[in-house]
């Protein structure tokens, strides 16, 4: 790997080029996604990317395995990469929670991981519940 991206961002980086992995992280950085093995119309990555990009990251990340067939990621985390100012997306999260969104929708719309969410969530709560 020759990107300074992390982990997944970095190897579609390669595959492609910064620019596009940023966009992947801005997308759904901070949350569990699946990349099958060639591109799927009406996939996340090809409605974001293209069929032709979105089809070239797939296949580079795909590996075959024992029995020889191809295998797609499945619920790998995306790192959130450069993508993220942390106050802002924290108050992002923060007004999806109070629409009514789930933490993976809020830590999709606020670009942060969910276990932040799960955090937040926590915090606001005081932890605990009062015992008086």
């Amino acid at each position: 790997m020759t990107s300074s991206l992390p982990g997944i961002l970095g190897e579609i980086a390669d595959i492609t080029d910064a620019e596009t992995a940023l966009l992947v992280a801005q997308s759904h950085g901070g949350v569990r996604v699946s990349i099958p093995p060639r591109a799927e119309d009406g996939h996340w990555l090809t409605d974001l990317l293209g069929f032709e990009i979105a089809d070239r990251i797939c296949r580079g990340l795909a590996v075959v395995d024992a029995d020889g067939r191809l295998k797609g990621i499945q619920r790998e985390v995306l790192p959130l990469g450069p993508a993220s100012v942390l106050k802002s997306a924290r108050r992002r999260a923060a007004h999806a929670l109070q629409a009514g969104a789930n933490p993976r929708e809020a830590a999709r719309i606020a670009g942060l991981h969910e276990r932040t969410i799960y955090r937040m969530k926590a915090d606001s709560d005081g932890g605990q519940g009062e015992l008086f």
